[in-house]
């Protein structure tokens, strides 16, 4: 049960059970998990006129604060889910129009899914400023000042991005 500190708005009383639990649903990244509470806790203080007849008074203080928990995870929850849905999903800009429509007559469907899957997989464990350079340099065919000037980067960066995220790609696909 929440400790009572008399000065905290009710749904601030939650606050450190609500980290918990929500880093628990974002396997554990405290940032992510910040962000999710924090919003939450915006919530909770926009709505709070909207509970104020709910949460305070009409039913006994622990039946209330029940209630404001259980809300509290539901919101926390929803939100952890639309950001993990968030993630998930592929921007449409992110693939150049012109690659869309080329397809390798000679390769099994079934074979090339497995690969889009497992290049789908390798680029998402790359960080997005490693990403970013790889799609701009090989995947939109920019030269690497035209990419530097893009990102608003130096060219040597382009280059040593570049470089490293081939590095990490090649590691998660050794030559056979």
């Amino acid at each position: 049960m929440a400790r009572a500190h008399p000065r905290l708005p009710a749904a601030e009383r939650y606050r450190d059970r609500l980290l918990r639990y929500v880093r628990r649903l974002t396997a554990g990244d405290p940032h992510r998990a910040e962000d999710i509470v924090q919003e939450t806790m915006l919530r909770a203080w926009l709505a709070a006129e909207e509970f104020s007849g709910e949460f305070a008074g009409k039913q006994e203080p622990s039946r209330n604060d029940d209630r404001l928990a259980a809300w509290l995870h539901v919101v926390a929850r929803n939100l952890a889910f639309d950001a993990h849905r968030r993630e998930r999903s592929v921007p449409a800009g992110i693939m150049p129009t012109g690659l869309l429509g080329q397809a390798d007559e000679g390769v099994d469907v079934a074979e090339a899914v497995v690969n889009r899957v497992a290049i789908t997989r390798a680029l998402a464990g790359l960080s997005p400023l490693h990403r970013d350079v790889l799609v701009h340099v090989h995947l939109c065919d920019h030269s690497r000042a035209d990419t530097a000037r893009l990102l608003g980067i130096p060219g040597g960066t382009v280059k040593s991005r570049a470089h490293y995220a081939l590095s990490a790609l090649r590691r998660e696909f050794p030559a056979a």
